[in-house]
């Protein structure tokens, strides 16, 4: 199902689509609120979707197919690439993301690839995406670095589901003061809950998920 408000280039992405053997075009949608009705009705197995588009945006659409359509898969073809737009995407479920600038051949690939239950980023996208995964261990990094050679001990031990009590005993240490390394460690981390510490452990390669 392809949905774009734009009807030339609709049009033109279905003509494009249409002339792929391995590809049928079942619907189409000019707003995020009919290829949510659609995608309902016709269940297809890839939604292509712009961003932009009146009334219901393709973000919005993709976060309700995902709830309403679960077997349909998510693609998103925009003329937007900035940070933001991907990363709002990714975390809205979707599958895959294009530029417009994509040749032809390069969106028949992504759809079988999405229909394959790959994920596909077109090579501007992927660039982004890395960058920011890159920014994101770095910072993870340079905070892990500001953490106490004790500090790192206790959040390994904690990662990997020890009672304050089996920390103090292997660390020879109170549990009086397990527990305050523990009550340092959410501070200097900014983190709430112990999941959250978890989480940041495993990102900081002190643990293996």
């Amino acid at each position: 199902m392809v949905a774009d408000d734009h009807a030339i280039v609709r049009q033109g992405i279905v003509s494009l689509l249409n002339t792929h053997p391995a590809i049928t075009v079942v619907g189409e949608a000019r707003d995020g609120s009919e290829a949510v009705r659609l995608a309902q009705r016709l269940r297809p197995q890839i939604a292509l979707l712009d961003i932009s588009m009146p009334g219901m945006n393709g973000l919005t659409a993709a976060m309700r197919l995902a709830r309403l359509a679960p077997r349909t898969r998510v693609l998103i073809l925009s003329m937007y690439v900035e940070r933001e737009y991907i990363v709002n995407a990714l975390q809205a479920g979707v599958r895959g993301y294009l530029s417009k600038q994509s040749i032809g051949s390069e969106v028949a690939q992504a759809i079988l690839s999405v229909a394959r239950g790959n994920v596909y980023l077109s090579p501007d996208v992927a660039a982004i995406v890395v960058a920011e995964y890159l920014a994101a261990v770095q910072s993870a990094a340079t905070r892990a670095d500001r953490l106490t050679l004790r500090e790192r001990e206790v959040l390994q031990l904690i990662a990997e589901g020890r009672t304050n009590r089996e920390i103090a005993q292997q660390l020879s240490t109170s549990i009086k003061t397990v527990d305050s390394h523990r009550t340092h460690l959410m501070k200097r981390l900014n983190i709430h809950d112990l999941a959250g510490l978890v989480k940041y452990a495993v990102r900081s390669g002190l643990v293996q998920p």
